[in-house]
């Protein structure tokens, strides 16, 4: 499916202390590491939007064919980022596939699950698709154009959930994605299960 893509990666992480872009999972970047498995959906155009740590971010990224935009608001809430990346992809008119980096055990595969539903159901039932875990439902995604365009509407930390007001999007379930890494607590939860690097440890050789 021809489509474009969107890692936000410019929060703060203000809650968690500590960078989450810049913790590792078997030495490689979180940030990095989404990238990578994006990029390998092959899509027509992927934005990865920063904010902090602006430059340590972009320099993980360094070997990767992306176009980085940074974020100057990004303390005011995610809303900002997904507004920079819609204003960006105004008129493609394709859908576009949404990540965030604080999802560690987020793996290739359920990418492609998320594309493969997207555009299989497209034709009959066209709505966006989702990722469900837990009892929410949410990120990564597919967006169609149309709903990506409404991100104007968008405030704060609001996400791109206010977007769905005209139809239930259609879900994947993922429930290992129900885990991300607000706090400490959510750390060390990814560290002992083998998710993110110890950051208290050297880095692997």
């Amino acid at each position: 499916m021809s489509h474009d893509a969107v890692i936000l990666a410019a929060g703060g992480s203000r809650r968690l202390g500590r960078p989450k872009q810049l913790l590792t999972r078997d030495g490689e970047t979180l940030v990095a590491r989404v990238t990578r498995l994006v990029l390998a959906t092959r899509p027509d155009r992927t934005i990865v939007v920063v904010g902090a740590r602006c430059n340590e971010v972009a320099t993980t990224l360094a070997a990767f064919d992306v176009q980085i935009i940074v974020n100057e608001l990004w303390s005011t809430g995610m809303a900002s980022s997904v507004r920079l990346a819609a204003a960006e992809l105004a008129g493609r008119g394709r859908a576009t596939l949404v990540t965030v980096v604080d999802q560690p055990a987020l793996e290739a595969s359920h990418l492609s699950a998320l594309l493969s539903a997207h555009e299989d159901a497209a034709h009959e039932d066209d709505r966006d698709t989702v990722t469900a875990y837990g009892n929410a439902a949410g990120i990564p995604a597919i967006l169609r154009a149309c709903t990506l365009s409404r991100a104007i509407e968008l405030e704060g930390d609001m996400g791109f959930r206010g977007l769905f007001s005209d139809m239930t999007p259609r879900s994947v379930r993922a429930d290992e994605l129900d885990d991300d890494l607000d706090d400490d607590a959510d750390l060390r939860r990814a560290i002992a299960a083998g998710l993110v690097d110890d950051p208290r440890l050297p880095p692997r050789a």
